[in-house]
C-alpha cells in the first residue's frame, strides 16, 4: 500500500481516539461535578461516555488521572484567558502593573464564572490524594507570574493581591448566588486596584 492510502486511516484512527478521550473527559466532568471525586467510579464514567474500561485505561491511568487532566486543561484555558487580557491591555497602551494585573484577574474570574461547576469541583477539597499539594504548587506558580508582572519576586504586594484574588475565585466558584458573587468579585477587584506598594 502507498503512504497516501495509509495516511487517512491514521488520521481516522487518531480522530476516533481523540473523540473517545474527549467523551471520557466530558463524562468524568459530569460525574465528578454531580457526585464528587470520591463517589465517582470508573464504570460510571465509562458508561456515561459510551466507552469501554479498556479505552479509559488506554487514554488515562485511572480516575485520578481523569481528574488531574480536567484540572490541567481548566488551568490552561484560564492561563490563556489571563495572558490574552494582559496582552490586550498592553496593546491599548497600558503599562501600570496593577492595571495589567486587574485585567488578567478580571479575565480569570470571568473564566471561573463561565466554568463555575468545574472551578467549584477543584475548590471543594474532594479530589484525589495529593491534590492539595498540586493546588498549593499552582498558587506558588501563580504568585511567581504575578511577581514578574510587578517586577517584584518576593514582595508583600504580590502576596496580598494574589491572596485576595484567590479568595474571590473561591467565592465565585462556591457561592450559590451568582449575581452576588459577581458583585463581590468586582468589589474585590476595585479594592485590589487601590492597593499600592508600601
Amino acid at each position: 500500500m502507498s503512504s497516501d492510502t495509509e495516511r487517512p486511516v491514521t488520521v481516522r484512527t487518531s480522530e476516533r481516539g481523540a473523540a473517545t478521550r474527549g467523551a471520557l473527559l466530558d463524562a468524568a466532568r459530569e460525574i465528578f461535578v454531580t457526585r464528587g471525586f470520591a463517589e465517582a467510579g470508573v464504570t460510571d464514567v465509562v458508561s456515561r461516555a459510551g466507552a469501554s474500561v479498556g479505552s479509559l485505561y488506554h487514554h488515562f491511568s485511572g480516575k485520578a488521572d481523569l481528574y488531574l487532566t480536567l484540572f490541567d486543561e481548566f488551568q490552561t484555558r484560564q492561563t490563556q484567558l489571563t495572558k490574552q487580557a494582559v496582552q490586550a491591555a498592553r496593546a491599548e497602551g497600558e503599562s501600570d502593573p496593577m492595571r495589567l494585573f486587574i485585567a488578567g484577574a478580571r479575565a480569570y474570574l470571568e473564566g471561573c464564572f463561565d466554568e463555575r461547576e468545574l472551578a467549584a469541583l477543584f475548590l471543594r477539597g474532594d479530589g484525589p490524594p495529593g491534590f492539595e499539594v498540586i493546588m498549593r504548587d499552582r498558587m506558588r506558580q501563580w504568585a511567581r507570574r504575578n511577581a514578574a508582572l510587578f517586577e517584584d519576586d518576593r514582595g508583600a504586594l504580590v502576596v496580598v493581591v494574589t491572596g485576595a484574588l484567590a479568595a474571590a475565585v473561591s467565592e465565585v466558584a462556591l457561592a450559590e448566588d451568582v449575581a452576588a458573587s459577581r458583585r463581590l468579585s468586582e468589589d474585590v477587584l476595585t479594592i485590589i486596584s487601590h492597593i499600592r506598594r508600601p
